[in-house]
């Protein structure tokens, strides 16, 4: 793309990969193969839950900074700058990511799990399972809404500086609002270990994405970090589904005694998904915003940045728990969801300009 306001260069317009088209079918092999190698070696999976410091298994989170630093290079906090060329998107979206996504996420899980599901539910993991909602949707995405903006024509300038805006609300605001919904969900908050994830998943990632992706950039320009994200894609991809594979692993008998319960759990998170692009493509009509941050604002209002979520479940509540679960069944429904709602948003992109225009 061409060079946009203040010097910032747009994001290249990445393709989606057959393998990411396929994350859930990937994901959905990585719970058989995850469930199998719990049952088969049982030794193993005991080693690897032992390796821990301050509730932080060692190597879950090795593989996740192998997940999450990847992403976090394509962030370019200097697109901060042209925020106010699309002030009212990016307003609509901060409102939906912020005010409205993680409090209806709330809502809806203690609704479903807590209330209707409940006695198909396992009793002493219900509260985890909403635990792990709330924190799947107290992250925006980061990095697969490049892909989602491609996909709808989206405003690349508007799809950066929101995202760069996301990262750096999300370093302060993350920690004390999955505080306030899990105390108001009655569950206890483990302070000190919120705080310690917060560091390490985002705090930390966050500087030294921008570190390399700045020296990078210093030695050989755009197309060097282009390589550089190119090499780095597989292996973050890997590092997803080894840590899926380590969380079914844990997982597997309560899953096998329990069948319905990813079927159970995927369904406020689907109507949640809906329900907020939804939201914010009908505030963006509402309010004249053109199509082309319109169309990315329901992307990024829907979508969830499940890497950092199922750190924070690990390290919260455990590599067996409920809320883990949780946040890996956003995994298994976020890419064929929200294909979807670009479907969605292309098609009714004729009714939307009828009334802007």
């Amino acid at each position: 793309m061409n060079a946009t306001t203040a010097g910032t260069l747009a994001p290249a317009r990445p393709a989606i990969s057959t393998f990411e088209r396929y994350l859930s079918v990937w994901v959905a092999l990585c719970i058989i193969v995850g469930i199998a190698l719990g049952y088969a070696l049982p030794g193993l999976f005991g080693v690897i839950a032992s390796t821990e410091v301050a509730r932080v298994n060692l190597i879950v989170a090795v593989l996740i900074w192998l997940m999450i630093v990847p992403m976090l290079l394509k962030i370019d906090l200097g697109a901060l700058g042209s925020v106010r060329q699309h002030w009212k998107g990016v307003g609509i979206t901060l409102f939906i990511n912020w005010a409205v996504k993680p409090f209806s996420m709330a809502l809806l899980g203690t609704l479903f799990l807590g209330w209707l599901f409940r006695p198909l539910l396992p009793e002493a993991e219900i509260s985890s399972y909403i635990a792990g909602l709330i924190l799947l949707a107290a992250a925006p995405c980061t990095a697969m809404v490049f892909v989602w903006s491609n996909l709808c024509d989206g405003d690349p300038t508007y799809t950066l500086s929101q995202v760069a805006l996301n990262d750096i609300i999300m370093v302060f605001a993350f920690a004390p609002l999955v505080g306030l919904l899990l105390g108001v969900a009655s569950i206890t908050v483990p302070w000190d270990t919120l705080l310690i994830s917060v560091l390490l998943y985002i705090v930390v990632p966050v500087i030294v994405g921008q570190v390399i992706r700045g020296a990078v950039l210093s030695s050989g320009g755009q197309p060097a970090l282009d390589r550089l994200l190119s090499r780095l894609g597989p292996v973050s991809l890997v590092a997803l589904l080894t840590t899926l594979v380590l969380l079914f692993g844990f997982q597997g008998q309560a899953i096998i005694a329990h069948p319905l319960v990813i079927a159970l759990i995927a369904v406020p998170i689907l109507i949640q998904v809906y329900f907020n692009a939804g939201l914010a493509y009908w505030l963006s009509r509402r309010f004249g915003v053109a199509w082309c941050v319109a169309a990315p604002a329901a992307l990024i209002g829907a979508s969830n940045f499940f890497e950092l979520a199922v750190a924070a479940a690990i390290s919260l509540f455990g590599l067996n728990s409920g809320a883990a679960l949780a946040t890996v069944v956003g995994v298994l429904v976020e890419v064929p969801v929200m294909l979807s709602v670009v479907r969605i948003v292309k098609g009714t992109r004729p009714w939307y300009e009828r009334r802007v225009a």
